[in-house]
């Protein structure tokens, strides 16, 4: 039953993480953000890795789903530090996030709750075929709203890469106790008995 409690909870988890990164990944591809579309397009793969090896018992899966989550938990810091612009980081780097193919940025600049959109005509400033626009009056500025989305999602790794390790760890241990010649343990295995000779007599009819 705890074995059962484990994996279900470990499932549970996973469809979480999948949700969020399915949300996550609507709003990158509203922004035109390629760098954490990439990026999401791969923890999504490795999520439903994690749900396979957690369903079909496989610790091999469960590792590599593991490990992923380490890399993502570095991704989603690295999201923190740029949108919060720590150190050298800033946000007018477009081509880290964008692979410097547009302008866009985080979909929440424009469309937070409560922005007001006011775009600035016959700006010298705009490039061809972009134009510049004011924000205000938003109630949680987008990069907030980023640096949440990021919070819940190393929330949600770091609780799904203790309980696939745990996972992995019982699936392990089943593994190395159960005998693949005749299914049980080898203490209960009894050698076939001798039997005695009977002698053989005719039969008359």
């Amino acid at each position: 039953m705890g074995r059962c409690n484990g994996r279900c909870t470990l499932v549970g988890f996973c469809c979480l993480q999948l949700v969020a990164a399915l949300e996550r990944q609507i709003f990158d591809f509203l922004g035109y953000q390629w760098a954490p579309i990439l990026a999401n397009f791969l923890h999504i793969m490795a999520v439903i890795l994690g749900i396979f090896g957690t369903i079909q018992y496989r610790s091999r899966y469960l590792m590599m789903y593991a490990v992923w989550l380490v890399l993502w938990v570095g991704w989603n810091a690295f999201i923190i530090c740029f949108y919060l612009e720590v150190g050298r980081l800033s946000q007018d780097r477009d081509f880290i996030m964008t692979f410097n193919t547009s302008l866009h940025r985080s979909w929440w600049m424009e469309n937070g709750p409560g922005c007001l959109v006011t775009p600035v005509l016959n700006s010298q400033l705009a490039p061809e075929d972009h134009h510049v626009i004011t924000v205000s009056g938003c109630l949680l500025d987008y990069q907030y709203i980023e640096v949440v989305s990021s919070a819940t999602q190393i929330f949600l790794a770091l609780f799904g890469f203790v309980y696939a390790c745990y996972v992995s760890k019982v699936f392990l241990e089943e593994e190395d106790s159960f005998d693949f010649i005749g299914g049980f343990d080898s203490y209960g295995y009894q050698a076939p008995q001798k039997t005695s000779h009977l002698q053989l007599q005719p039969l008359y009819t």
